[in-house]
């Protein structure tokens, strides 16, 4: 549900006669983008050196515009520490019998894992109350190991396609906050081999903490399906039936499923560093400058690989080089801007997003400015079309969406539903980590009108994390251009507005991560 003012908006058309003067150039999107998407910055992997070129030329941007750095010990570089962790050999017992159909995943915390545990079934693992579904009510699991499968049971039809994606990104944390020591999720074959066989990356603080497995966490692990069966033997449940009723999206009991588990282990760990790029505009009024405004935007893309034969540069000239142009050019026209904006606007380059928005989640944990209200993330515009309408991911939670459409109406450019609810794009580039945070936050893609729809599916079809998706797409810079002047305005008026974004009355994220948060009326 939206605020009346948001509805009321957020469709509003608009004709480009009536659209303002834009102040966004062509010629400087373009140039950032032909540099951060050359060859030679070999596609930008995090821990490589293409990625520490791409550092060292945001931070040159930053400072030829006269932007204060906001990094580490007075410069535009937040240092993160990222290990990658890989499994050299693991055994694992159930009731004293070796099971080889446990898939365990690295471990970035301790070189070696031990751990000896009871199990319990916790169905699909979700703090859902609100929709019916508390997978931890009347069990404990204080120091054990839960098991649940992948995936979200049968939630209301009219559900935002935010919510299940949420819920399923976060059975890890739930089983944390309830004390269990592992968590072992049952998939199809496909989904467990995915996890099984990757290393782990995480980055690790300050205190020699982790961030990939929280609380007393020690394991996460993977079974297939059908190997899943002989974790439920001395349960004297029906197995088949419980995975025939989660293949419904049914509701699942919790129990104990009188077994133990032991597990040992060991990783093997490689340690790189990649920064996130920061720097700051300070506000031009004393009584809001401490509050601040994040332009933010993924520096990082997939790097080289080496075992593909051909092009093996996947260099990311969408995804998301022309976000950091964008975020770059609205730089500049608040640095150049007569007028400053009441409060501070904070710019940053993120390291790691295509590792599991893992900059984000660094910066959103240890942020290097003070009190960070709202935030407008860049990523992976497709300025292959003249667009003529956006999408705002997050537009129905909160209040940065009314923004949105008021910054789209003064150039021309209306704001549209989400095309594609069943992606949850919402939960899948580095805002999600500030809204996980109580902090409202929004990413604007180009929109489906004008023939955008057909540009879309083909890019995803054929560019999207391709070695194609570089320089040689036929790149409307001029339309990349206006993304970057709606972007600068959607900024502006969040930095002038007295009244803070804010989260709409009822909304699940809302009450979730701000719960004691003011909230705007939802209609």
């Amino acid at each position: 549900m939206r605020h009346a003012l948001a509805a009321a908006t957020l469709f509003l058309a608009v004709t480009p006669a009536a659209a303002q003067e834009m102040r966004a150039e062509a010629s400087e999107v373009q140039a950032h983008v032909e540099f951060l998407a050359d060859d030679l910055l070999e596609g930008r992997g995090s821990g490589q050196r293409g990625y520490d070129l791409a550092a060292l030329y945001v931070a040159s941007r930053y400072r030829a515009l006269g932007l204060e750095p906001a990094g580490d010990n007075g410069t535009y570089l937040q240092d993160i520490l990222y290990r990658r962790s890989s499994l050299t050999g693991s055994e694992v017992l159930l009731n004293g019998n070796r099971n080889g159909d446990i898939k365990v995943t690295p471990n970035v915390d301790d070189e070696r894992l031990s751990i000896d545990a009871e199990l319990v079934f916790v169905g699909y693992g979700l703090e859902a109350g609100a929709y019916g579904h508390d997978s931890y009510a009347g069990v404990d699991v204080t120091g054990k190991i839960v098991v649940v499968f992948n995936g979200t049971p049968d939630l209301p039809d009219n559900l935002n396609s935010d919510i299940p994606a949420h819920l399923g990104n976060s059975k890890v944390d739930s089983a944390a906050r309830r004390g269990a020591a592992g968590v072992i999720t049952i998939g199809a074959g496909r989904f467990v081999n995915f996890f099984a066989n990757r290393p782990t990356t995480a980055w690790i603080d300050d205190k020699g903490r982790a961030s990939n497995l929280p609380g007393d966490l020690k394991m996460r692990a993977f079974v297939s399906t059908g190997d899943a069966k002989k974790l439920f033997e001395r349960s004297g449940r029906d197995f088949d039936a419980l995975v025939d009723a989660a293949r419904k999206g049914d509701a699942l009991p919790s129990f104990d499923l009188r077994s133990e588990m032991s597990v040992e282990a060991s990783f093997e760990w490689s340690e790189f560093n990649a920064p996130n790029v920061v720097a700051k505009l300070p506000g031009a009024n004393p009584a809001m400058a401490n509050e601040h405004v994040a332009m933010t935007g993924h520096l990082d893309h997939l790097g080289i690989r080496e075992d593909k034969k051909g092009d093996n540069i996947y260099n990311g000239a969408l995804d998301n080089a022309s976000g950091i142009a964008t975020m770059l050019e609205a730089a500049r026209l608040f640095a150049t801007a007569a007028d400053k904006p009441d409060r501070s606007i904070v710019f940053i380059a993120f390291s790691a997003e295509e590792l599991g928005l893992l900059g984000a989640s660094y910066y959103a944990t240890n942020p290097t400015v003070s009190d960070l209200i709202g935030v407008v993330n860049l990523d992976m515009p497709v300025p292959l079309y003249d667009f003529t309408d956006v999408t705002a991911f997050g537009a129905p939670h909160n209040t940065v969406a009314i923004a949105v459409a008021e910054a789209g109406a003064e150039i021309g450019i209306s704001v549209a539903p989400d095309p594609m609810p069943n992606q949850a794009i919402f939960t899948r580039s580095d805002h999600y980590e500030f809204a996980k945070k109580g902090i409202p936050a929004i990413l604007l893609f180009t929109g489906y009108g004008n023939g955008g729809e057909a540009k879309w599916n083909k890019f995803f079809a054929d560019y999207y994390h391709q070695a194609g998706d570089d320089l040689s797409l036929d790149i409307n810079y001029p339309a990349l251009a206006r993304y970057a002047e709606l972007n600068y305005r959607i900024a502006k008026r969040l930095a002038n507005n007295p009244q803070r974004p804010l989260w709409y009355e009822g909304n699940f994220f809302g009450d979730l991560f701000a719960p004691d948060a003011p909230k705007a009326p939802a209609e």
